[in-house]
């Protein structure tokens, strides 16, 4: 009796002592770039672990569309009635096909439900944005797409290398976010990379107090920042109490390799 207990006990520590997976929000256009070549793409909307290939259900987003930039000049569209249900990871998720119609900068943002986690006692909301140009055009590249809580890219957020570095400011309300948590981690879509631990999955780092960041990004694919502060308001749980409200600005962008000279 004293052995299971002793082993139960040590489980339990295992378990608990063990890094939790760290939740993205995810919008992954198919194609980086759109050229004449490629005008439309299909883009994904999740809600994931992306390195480890866990989904979680996701219901239809509160918002989703898409802010074109041209220089000064912005235009926003709303794309929500456009989704269509489809899977990834095995889990409930949402996509749509999107045909740039003329040149600029692109950026598809969603605004998701909020998300119940009881492992973590608290909802989770990821503001989450991805950054498409569209025929050579890449003016207005770090304009805020006016998300409440939002990373604003100071280094380009397309056409960069496997092994550079991206740099970002977290953006809450409109001000830097000094001292909060970045989560980053890689889409291991193919299941291709193993990481050494458990704390090789996700990588942390803080914002300074201007609420900037620099991270390395050494593998080509897609990279996901992960911002993470708690809402000033509460919102009642499933048990009836008051619950925390983790809300995340999160930004993807694409690292490539070289291509082989022809």
């Amino acid at each position: 009796m004293q052995l299971r207990r002793l082993v139960g006990a040590l489980a339990l520590v295992l378990v608990t002592a063990a890094p939790a997976l760290a939740h993205f929000g995810m919008i992954i256009p198919d194609a980086p770039v759109a050229t004449a070549a490629k005008r439309s793409t299909t883009v994904t909307l999740s809600f994931s672990h992306p390195f480890e290939g866990h989904g979680m259900t996701m219901e239809r987003p509160q918002t989703f569309g898409v802010l074109r930039v041209d220089g000064g000049k912005t235009e926003r569209t709303d794309l929500l009635a456009s989704l269509k249900e489809t899977k990834v990871m095995g889990k409930a998720a949402w996509k749509t096909d999107f045909t740039f119609p003329r040149p600029g900068v692109y950026m598809f943002t969603m605004e998701p439900k909020l998300y119940w986690e009881p492992e973590e006692d608290c909802y989770i909301q990821h503001l989450t944005k991805v950054v498409v140009p569209a025929f050579g055009n890449e003016d207005g590249w770090d304009t805020p797409a006016g998300l409440k809580f939002e990373i604003i890219p100071l280094t380009r957020p397309f056409g960069n290398y496997a092994g550079g570095v991206f740099t970002g400011v977290a953006m809450l309300d409109g001000k830097p976010a000094p001292g909060v948590d970045v989560e980053v981690e890689y889409y291991n879509a193919q299941g291709k990379y193993a990481a050494p631990t458990e704390f090789h999955v996700t990588q942390v780092v803080k914002t300074d107090v201007n609420g900037v960041f620099t991270v390395a990004c050494p593998l080509p694919g897609w990279w996901g920042f992960a911002a993470l502060t708690n809402a000033p308001e509460q919102v009642k749980g499933p048990d009836g109490t008051m619950k925390d409200v983790e809300i995340g600005a999160v930004l993807w962008t694409r690292f490539d390799a070289f291509k082989p000279a022809k």
